[in-house]
């Protein structure tokens, strides 16, 4: 008889805790849809206000949104979380004036310092980044290969051979 009970006992214990990680599991479904909402409605109204403007781009970094320099009404207008995280910030000059600007994760290492730039800029949120003269940066960070490198390379695909990297 007491074998029976620490069976049952256990399983009570299981099924309890199968019943708390479903309905986790439930719940972060359900926020997670509607985060999705949410960025779609935004990413509609960035699209809706974006416009293209030149700029020399002065500074990149990643610092807190305190320490940025972008506007107090900005500052005051983020969740309590997000002021503690470190945000994307470009020092960019856009016609006679420096401005601060946020700058998307997905294009900040592809954008440019002290260059002049076409961007795609909604408010004081950089979309987009397109070099405007010379050449790009991602060009000049590819090294040339040495002679011996360059010469193995050419005996490999003769030889059928993948190369080595």
């Amino acid at each position: 008889m007491i074998p029976v009970l620490l069976i049952t006992k256990a399983t009570i214990v299981l099924l309890i805790i199968l019943a708390v990680v479903a309905a986790i599991a439930v719940l972060l479904y359900f926020l997670g849809k509607k985060a999705q909402k949410r960025e779609a409605e935004q990413k509609e109204q960035i699209d809706a206000m974006k416009q293209t403007v030149s700029m020399l781009i002065i500074d990149k970094k990643r610092m807190k949104i305190k320490e940025s320099g972008l506007p107090q009404a900005v500052i005051d207008q983020t969740p309590k979380l997000m002021r503690w995280t470190k945000l994307p910030i470009v020092k960019a000059k856009v016609g006679p004036q420096i401005h601060s600007l946020v700058c998307d994760d997905k294009i900040f290492d592809a954008v440019p310092v002290k260059k002049e730039v076409k961007a795609t800029v909604s408010g004081i949120y950089i979309t987009s980044v397109k070099g405007l003269r010379g050449s790009s940066d991602q060009n000049k960070n590819v090294k040339k290969k040495s002679r011996f490198k360059q010469f193995v390379e050419r005996m490999q695909e003769k030889a059928g051979a993948k190369p080595l990297k």
